[in-house]
């Protein structure tokens, strides 16, 4: 396992599914952690069982949407653990499911959280990457944003996450600093947990879709997000976009087989 005991890791939407497990696998590499999400309970609680465990942490709770909240919380955690070497900014959700259903307000909630968000929270720790002449920067976005797959103010606000993040990894490469991005597809999370409820063989329905048989689980996203941050293993590596995706961007194997009346 690629080690960060050297590296404080801020990490945001920590709480969640996916967050959770990029967490672990920081603390599992020794890294001192900065946590944020909303619940200020819920993070103190985390932040406890981590100093217990004996990682160091310290959090961070913000409305990611509020820029000087976003600042304030980041600049009170950092006062406890320096400076932040590497960023993963994980929040993000989605509203309306389609064109539709959208309204104006929700467009402006999906693009508030999952595009200027992720903006507040580069913008309260670049200088200090700069200082240092080093930093990883690892944005979530999703396969949404390559496909129309629903969500389209989401899936936007993702798509322009992408082209975010290669203006980070032109603009500041020269002060050492590498800007990835990581397009999971479908992640087995609890905030399918209603779709679940609703449907409970989802997950089964969706398998056929990904050539590796199978949705992803957090950990594989914790994984990828390990690699692109490591100097050690990715250091030549920026602007690049990686779909974790099981293959389903690759190709539509279903309509393959039905184009080519073949198995596939």
């Amino acid at each position: 396992m690629t080690r960060f005991a050297d590296r404080t890791v801020l990490v945001t939407g920590a709480l969640g599914g996916i967050g959770g497990a990029i967490v672990d696998q920081f603390a599992k590499a020794g890294a001192t952690l900065i946590l944020s999400d909303r619940d200020a309970a819920a993070l103190d609680a985390r932040v406890a069982a981590l100093a217990e465990a004996g990682i160091k942490a310290a959090a961070a709770p913000a409305d990611l949407r509020d820029a000087a909240e976003t600042r304030a919380a980041i600049e009170a955690a950092v006062a406890r653990t320096g400076p932040v070497d590497i960023v993963v900014n994980n929040a993000g959700g989605g509203d309306r499911g389609t064109l539709a259903s959208t309204t104006i307000d929700s467009w402006h909630a999906d693009i508030e959280l999952n595009l200027d968000g992720p903006y507040h929270v580069i913008a309260a720790v670049i200088d200090g990457m700069k200082a240092q002449a080093r930093g990883s920067i690892v944005n979530i976005s999703s396969v949404n944003a390559l496909l129309a797959l629903g969500h389209p103010a989401y899936s936007a606000a993702k798509a322009g996450l992408i082209s975010y993040t290669k203006a980070l990894a032109v603009e500041y490469g020269p002060f050492g600093i590498r800007a990835n991005v990581i397009c999971p597809g479908t992640v087995r999370t609890p905030i399918w947990q209603a779709r679940i409820d609703k449907k409970p063989e989802i997950f089964e329905s969706l398998r056929k879709w990904y050539p590796l048989q199978r949705v992803a689980e957090p950990s594989d996203i914790a994984k990828a997000v390990a690699f692109l941050a490591s100097d050690d293993l990715a250091g030549f590596i920026t602007g690049a976009m990686l779909p974790v995706d099981g293959g389903l961007t690759a190709g539509n194997r279903v309509m393959a087989g039905e184009l080519t009346l073949e198995e596939f």
